[in-house]
């Protein structure tokens, strides 16, 4: 993955974030969602950050309900952060920078 956040699908998903040897964080969103709006910048700015130590990807929940089905992402945003193809962390809710921030750097190696 580069260090924009990539779009996934239900097709793409175990390809795209179960296999990768680093962490991958999934924005779990919606376009109808507020909320949503308010961590995207969020998401965006930890991807570029922490490139080659950390996935991220986005999965519209309308297009894509499979993978969110899954997951049980009840609510939006749902942030998820999966390592070595299990959940390790998960956020729901619009939180602020330092507490995302904080979640996912938990289970990155060094640098």
């Amino acid at each position: 993955m580069t260090a924009e956040p990539v779009a996934v699908t239900d097709a793409d998903w175990d390809a795209r974030v179960l296999a990768p040897d680093v962490p991958v964080l999934v924005d779990f969103w919606a376009p109808w969602c507020v909320p949503c709006r308010t961590v995207e910048p969020i998401v965006r700015d930890l991807a570029e950050r922490y490139a080659g130590r950390l996935a991220v990807a986005t999965l519209n929940v309308d297009d894509q309900p499979r993978s969110a089905g899954r997951y049980d992402v009840l609510s939006l945003p749902t942030l998820i952060l999966f390592r070595d193809g299990e959940p390790v962390e998960r956020i729901a809710g619009a939180v602020k920078a330092a507490r995302l921030e904080r979640a996912v750097t938990a289970h990155l190696e060094p640098a």
